[in-house]
């Protein structure tokens, strides 16, 4: 019985506990000055909901390089400026298809947006929406990344 019980513990229930965070990164795409600041919110092709652009890291580009692709590809985003450091973490449970659920880090980049693009690589699979930060906290799930949208 112990046996089958350390053997469980070791090929089941171990890994899992201390399976490793995967990691993404995101874009905070803003425009305006101060009190006028809008934030830019997609939605998610999967769920629908209001989210920011997201996604994995990609080799050969910094976290930051990383986001702005990311809201290239996912909003049309022509960034005009970009922090190379994070503005902040959020955490959430990616759904996968086999019905688990892999924690994420995702580490934000502030992007100063110049321009929208109306032809981008996803335009046609997701809204999206400049809003003013207190109504995207309102929208989204994380609770990390509504404290980051209201201290904008």
């Amino acid at each position: 019985m112990f046996m089958a019980l350390k053997s469980t513990w070791e090929q089941v229930v171990r890994p899992l506990i201390l399976r490793p965070e995967a990691v993404q990164v995101a874009a905070l795409c803003v425009r305006g000055r101060k009190k006028k600041q809008e934030v830019l919110m997609i939605t998610s092709r999967g769920s629908g909901r209001w989210v920011v652009p997201k996604g994995w890291p990609i080799d050969g580009k910094t976290g930051a390089e990383a986001a702005v692709q990311e809201a290239w590809e996912e909003a049309g985003v022509l960034a005009e400026q970009v922090d190379e450091d994070p503005v902040g973490s959020f955490d959430y449970g990616k759904g996968q298809k086999d019905g688990t659920t892999q924690p994420v880090r995702v580490s934000v980049y502030r992007v100063r947006v110049d321009t929208l693009a109306d032809d981008f690589p996803e335009a046609g699979q997701r809204e999206r929406r400049w809003m003013l930060p207190e109504e995207a906290a309102n929208l989204v799930a994380e609770p990390k990344l509504q404290d980051l949208l209201r201290a904008l």
